[in-house]
């Protein structure tokens, strides 16, 4: 039998024509990239700031810091910021015949950012105009100052410590009276001359010293008395100085009695140079445009601030003012890296739609919003207590608040930022690895004010060391965490667990850090959950306030993830 025919073949498909490539002139066509972040104000887009000035100062104060909230968002500053880290400080030891004179030179762009930053106010002015009657000289600074750290993080060192200086200088009353309206001068008037000859004048801090750190009792730097009341001549080396061309620096340093601080002023006021030799600076992480030094003192001409012994608890009032500072710096971290990355996925598409239009992508956004939103009310809600003012409350619980919240706000946020920039550089993706995008220096910024002022174990323990010596600290937190008491049955929770930590002595300095991290929290649970709007709140006590936090960012279990996206995400 004659075997069948074979089924017939099918033509074999004919091959696609082959797609031509693109032109030279398309090849140079973007697409599908997010633009520049440029041209918006920083302030009315952070509806979490915005919000909390409102709260704790007025539409007056709010309206007062919208120049500063434009200036911080065009495209001039940004380039000022990107050029001052581009180009760094350089330090002349001497001059061409031979001098000695330690200058550092810096770019164009730092002095650009400077004299903003002075003119709008945010280094000492709100001393004085506190004394001159104004109710939120604090408020309107803090805001002021988040807002613009936003163009540049390294410019804000000497701006802090200016600020912080003038609480430590009432100790004297007249150093205060000579120094502190020059601080809270609003004329930025940079070089080396006699105090006597400047319109204004900036601050430095040199505490810490090679072998001794966050210890500052191991110092061993040396104040030596002149014939001159109240007048020594130091010697010694300081290993962390910031900022070395600012006009005084407060110092530590020992006497017969004890550790004490002191003013000492680079410029002496016969037009001669102090004897400081800036020994190098230092090749450091994060921003490059501010000059962190080394000095070294031998016969250096310093004036006793407070009694001999007391120059911890003189230099303190500084140190507790940069902490606010710290806080403030990191908050605006925090909202500087998720506007860039709320931006980017708003007009980056991947996969057919828009990123911001992607589920999981929606999650790690609005993750992050909340986390940015909580600092931000905690900062503020500080920045009030400064100003003793807040709606209704009476000034010793501001104070004791104060104190107690300081620490855990610098021992959290502080702790929280690099985790949370990561994340946001990460939404970038390549195009947040690369320096123009500004990610890599707010990474590398992040860890910066966690070390500042006190690294996270001395914050933990400060805040035993409160609980322990000062117990109106403890009420003024159940207060405020109480305000918010049968709101919210998880913080309820959160709160209850947290007393229970309270109670936990045998084990107090083991577990400081943990203790810290849940007073934090209950504070910020409490604020979102007073004033931040329902969907926030919810997100962060059903995310935050379980027995334990430490998972990543993008794993929120529910929630109205896209109103919180919108509510973050920057318009121009």
């Amino acid at each position: 039998m004659a075997p069948s025919n074979p089924p017939a073949q099918a033509a074999p498909p004919q091959a696609a024509p082959p797609q031509a490539a693109p032109s030279r002139r398309e090849l140079r066509v973007t697409a599908n990239q997010a633009p520049p972040l440029v041209g918006h104000d920083v302030v009315t887009a952070d509806r979490a700031l915005s919000e909390a000035v409102l709260r704790h100062g007025s539409t007056e104060v709010l309206d007062d810091i919208s120049a500063i909230g434009r200036m911080a968002g065009s495209a001039e500053a940004r380039e000022h910021g990107q050029l001052a880290n581009a180009h760094h400080p350089e330090l002349t030891s001497y001059d061409r015949y031979g001098n000695r004179i330690d200058e550092v030179a810096f770019h164009p762009s730092w002095h650009w950012l400077m004299e903003r930053a002075v003119g709008h106010g945010l280094a000492a002015t709100p001393w004085e105009q506190q004394e001159a009657g104004s109710p939120h000289a604090h408020v309107r600074r803090a805001a002021g100052f988040m807002a613009w750290s936003h163009t540049e993080p390294g410019h804000g060192c000497p701006i802090s410590m200016t600020y912080a200086a003038v609480p430590a200088l009432r100790a004297d009353a007249a150093l205060a009276q000579e120094w502190t309206p020059l601080l809270a001068s609003t004329t930025y008037d940079p070089g080396l001359r006699p105090v006597a000859e400047k319109r204004g004048a900036l601050v430095g801090m040199g505490m810490t010293e090679k072998q001794g750190g966050s210890d500052v009792r191991a110092n061993v730097t040396v104040a030596r008395r002149t014939s001159v009341e109240g007048e020594y001549t130091l010697h010694g080396h300081k290993w962390f100085t910031s900022a070395p061309m600012n006009d005084m620096f407060l110092v530590l340093a020992q006497t017969e009695g004890g550790v004490t601080c002191f003013v000492l002023p680079r410029m002496l006021p016969d037009g001669t140079r102090n004897a400081l030799d800036v020994v190098r600076l230092k090749d450091k992480l994060g921003n490059r445009s501010n000059a962190s030094s080394e000095l070294e003192f031998d016969g250096t001409l310093a004036f006793r601030l407070g009694d001999e012994g007391r120059g911890v608890r003189t230099i303190i009032e500084m140190v507790a003012a940069t902490r606010l500072d710290c806080v403030l710096g990191s908050a605006s971290l925090m909202r500087r890296a998720v506007s860039e990355a709320s931006w980017h996925v708003a007009h980056r598409s991947a996969f057919g739609s828009l990123l911001a239009d992607k589920p999981l992508m929606q999650n790690v956004i609005a993750d992050l919003a909340v986390e940015s939103e909580a600092a931000t009310a905690l900062a503020m809600r500080l920045a009030a207590a400064v100003d003793g003012v807040a709606s209704g409350a009476d000034i010793g619980h501001e104070a004791a608040l104060r104190r107690i919240a300081l620490p855990l706000a610098k021992f959290w946020v502080c702790k929280r930022t690099p985790f949370h920039v990561a994340e946001a550089l990460e939404c970038l993706g390549g195009n947040g690895y690369v320096e123009e995008s500004v990610m890599p220096l707010l990474y590398r910024e992040a860890p910066l004010n966690s070390v500042w002022e006190g690294s996270g174990n001395v914050n933990a323990l400060d805040v035993l060391r409160a609980l322990g010596r000062e117990p109106e600290v403890l009420d003024a937190w159940i207060t405020e965490v109480g305000l918010a008491r049968g709101s919210d049955a998880r913080l309820d929770k959160a709160i209850d667990d947290t007393l229970a930590l309270l109670g936990d002595t045998a084990t107090s300095e083991v577990s400081a850090r943990r203790l810290a991290s849940r007073m934090a929290l209950c504070l910020q649970g409490s604020l979102l959950v007073r004033f931040a709007p329902p969907e926030v709140a919810d997100i962060f006590c059903a995310s935050r306030l379980g027995t334990s936090y430490g998972g990543v960012f993008g794993a929120l279990d529910g929630g109205d993830l896209r109103a919180v996206v919108e509510r973050v995400t920057p318009t121009v």
